[in-house]
């Protein structure tokens, strides 16, 4: 991450000149066309089927907005490329175009993500609820809904428009007075900006090239495992024991996923270093260290999932690990932008890059430059009458309908989330543009907190998970855009057809995300903590909804200082990370991805590690092959993956099963 300068240089080359793109840039409505919707509610339905299975295996969703861009320019141009030879004259695709279906595509798969599928929603459903047991404190039978298609389109409807009009007046001070770096929609925008030059088109081909080639690997791959897989949850090369069987019980192996392995091949090595030292401090050394102490410390005769054994030592050490680092962020990222406003304000008005660009024939190249971009993004404005009016008349219809979707919550404290909402959704807007990383999960927590606690015993589970959805829908959708407004900038796209195009998204995505989770919902065992789908968040949210209402009595001898002391180490360890030079403190892990394998299992942070392992040997081989392909390949075996999803589900719909069982196990002497 660099400052503004360092992020625009090198885009100002590949844009090319003033005149040129006088020539080049259309109007707003003229960058939304027909074909660029329909490739994104396309590529949107994909990206929604990938983020879903992401959602209910390991709950990591890595940043697609590159992969958007990407697959957006390749159905475009083969669109485009297939009616040119048949005789017909078609539009040129212009960058901005290209900008408007990653938009889109972003805000629809978005919603798949803030939309709960495997979270707060699902946390709602009956097999959640007997998971934790009915036995349990705090869980109750009436605080029980079912996912239906009906209601969840109708909530996302009314809860994920607000964030887009939330922030939409401080789009100039989040993009060009504070320069943000938005690394994710500047990366995005370097890649389009490279499509759209003819130094960029060479490698715009093979990388798409590159990114097919994986597709149909993983693609292939993918349906070559079905026909192992079986009947049960023990069968395939998803349960290979790779490592050997003693690390197999401990769920230490290679389970062959081209999702998981383009996740590493995506994600920080960090990230992937964190996510593997998180399993093998958890399934490595604490849970076999606690299961010697059934009988003492908790009941020996438990379930697998019962939360008075060990299963609720390794959801509750994760909760206060996940908890730990989203309070730390979050209160250093309010910090940060209460200083930056209150130096902005004692400071002039310029703009650092004015004072930084020297007085030559570049400089002044620079200059113009600049403020091309400048007078394109403000040149179309969203009045901030029509952003206010809109905020206000969404946040009425939705504070009269939420109540009536989900009565516990009730109309006076969805009304205080929407009077709080746009502050928070300024931070987390804020942090992602400084990081990357978007904290509207924790955002959303603490509104479950609150509101399960304030609601009580009588309903206050549902109604914490309700307004957790209502909170992340509208940081979640505000950090989207504003990330989008600096894809926009930097591509000389319209501010007014980027605002348009996430509406259009986002309407989308409140039908395309509810319709994709309903395939899985409906082919595959959604929620069984043996099958190929567990949803571990569900049941992390929910009991973090029982334990805003009921407290920790019911907790494992221990669970409590155990959960204390990860809390205090995961901010410990942040502080760390902050305090350090950067030289030591790239090494210092993440909390949050340590947190995932406590609760899921290590096997997919061994696919992970795998594909962190290809792209350090690629870097250290060839670093600028690898910086051109990495991000194709990590689509390519994601994307295949995906797509494989839908004619599995659509198998298993028709109760049509793998032909073989592939099972392993020890060896028995006659």
């Amino acid at each position: 991450m660099g400052t503004g300068v360092e992020i625009s240089e090198p885009l100002i080359e590949k844009i090319g000149t003033v005149e040129e793109e006088d020539q080049l840039i259309p109007e707003w409505k003229n960058q939304i066309t027909i074909r660029g919707l329909v490739v994104s509610a396309v590529v949107g339905a994909l990206f929604c089927i990938i983020t879903h299975k992401l959602n209910l295996t390991v709950g990591i969703i890595p940043s697609l907005n590159v992969a958007a861009g990407l697959l957006g320019f390749f159905f475009v141009k083969s669109w485009t490329g297939f009616l040119s030879k048949l005789g017909f004259t078609v539009r040129p695709f212009t960058r901005q175009e290209n900008t408007v279906i990653q938009t889109c595509v972003v805000a629809c798969y978005g919603l798949a993500f803030s939309g709960g599928f495997g979270s707060y929603l699902l946390a709602m459903d009956e097999r959640t609820y007997k998971l934790i047991g009915a036995d349990y404190p705090g869980n109750r039978a009436e605080d029980v809904i079912n996912p239906g298609l009906g209601w969840m389109i109708g909530f996302l409807f009314v809860v994920s428009f607000l964030g887009l009009f939330s922030l939409t007046p401080l789009r100039k001070v989040m993009v060009l007075d504070y320069k943000l770096t938005y690394p994710s929609g500047t990366a995005t925008a370097m890649l389009i900006n490279s499509f759209h030059t003819n130094t960029g088109a060479e490698l715009a081909g093979k990388q798409v090239r590159c990114l097919g080639k994986y597709l149909s690997i993983s693609l292939c791959w993918s349906c070559f495992k079905w026909f192992f897989s079986g009947l049960g949850d023990s069968c395939g090369f998803d349960n290979f024991p790779s490592l050997g069987l003693t690390l197999f019980k401990n769920t230490f192996y290679f389970d062959f996923s081209p999702t998981y392995v383009g996740c590493g091949l995506i994600c920080p090595h960090i990230v992937n270093c964190s996510v593997l030292l998180g399993a093998i401090i958890s399934w490595g050394f604490l849970w076999p260290f606690i299961s010697q102490h059934a009988g003492d410390w908790y009941p020996s005769d438990l379930g697998s999932n019962d939360f008075k054994g060990l299963y609720g030592y390794k959801v509750f050490i994760a909760i206060a690990l996940i908890l730990g680092d989203g309070l730390y962020n979050l209160i250093k990222i309010i910090a940060v932008t209460v200083k930056e406003i209150c130096n902005k304000s004692t400071k002039g008005g310029k703009l650092p890059i004015v004072t930084e660009i020297v007085a030559d024939a570049e400089g002044s190249n620079l200059l113009l430059e600049q403020k091309k971009r400048d007078d394109i993004f403000l040149k179309d404005r969203i009045p901030t009458w029509f952003a206010a009016s809109g905020y206000v008349g969404l946040a009425a219809i939705s504070t009269a309908t939420i109540p009536m979707i989900f009565p516990p919550l009730k109309w006076y404290l969805v009304l205080c989330s929407y009077l709080i909402a746009p502050a928070l959704a300024f931070c987390n807007s804020y942090g992602t543009g400084l990081t990357d990383w978007s904290l509207a999960s924790t955002y959303g927590k603490i509104g479950l907190f609150i509101i399960a606690s304030l609601v009580g015993s009588n309903g206050g589970v549902v109604a914490g998970l309700a307004a957790c959805g209502v909170m992340m829908a509208i940081v979640s959708t505000a950090a989207d855009l504003m990330q989008d407004f600096k894809t926009g900038y930097l591509t000389l796209s319209s501010a007014k057809s980027m605002f348009v195009s996430q509406l259009v998204g986002t309407a989308m995505g409140c039908v395309i995300a509810p319709l994709t989770f309903w395939l899985f919902w409906s082919a595959f065992d959604v929620g069984s903590p043996d099958g190929p789908y567990k949803a571990p968040y569900a049941v992390i949210f929910r009991e973090m909804a029982i334990l805003g209402i009921e407290g920790f009595s019911e907790l494992p001898k221990h669970c409590l200082a155990m959960c204390c002391g990860f809390f205090v180490a995961a901010l410990v360890v942040n502080l760390l990370r902050d305090v350090t030079p950067k030289k030591i403190s790239q090494f210092i892990p993440i909390p949050m991805a340590m947190a995932v394998p406590f609760y899921i299992g290590a096997y997919f942070a061994i696919d992970m590690f795998v594909g962190t392992v290809i792209l350090f040997v690629w870097e250290r081989i060839n670093r600028k092959e690898s910086e051109d392909y990495a991000g194709a390949v990590a689509s390519g075996l994601i994307c295949g993956d995906g797509i494989w999803t839908i004619p599995s589900a659509m198998l298993s719909i028709f109760r049509i099963n793998p032909p073989i069982c592939m099972y392993f196990g020890p060896s028995v002497s006659s």
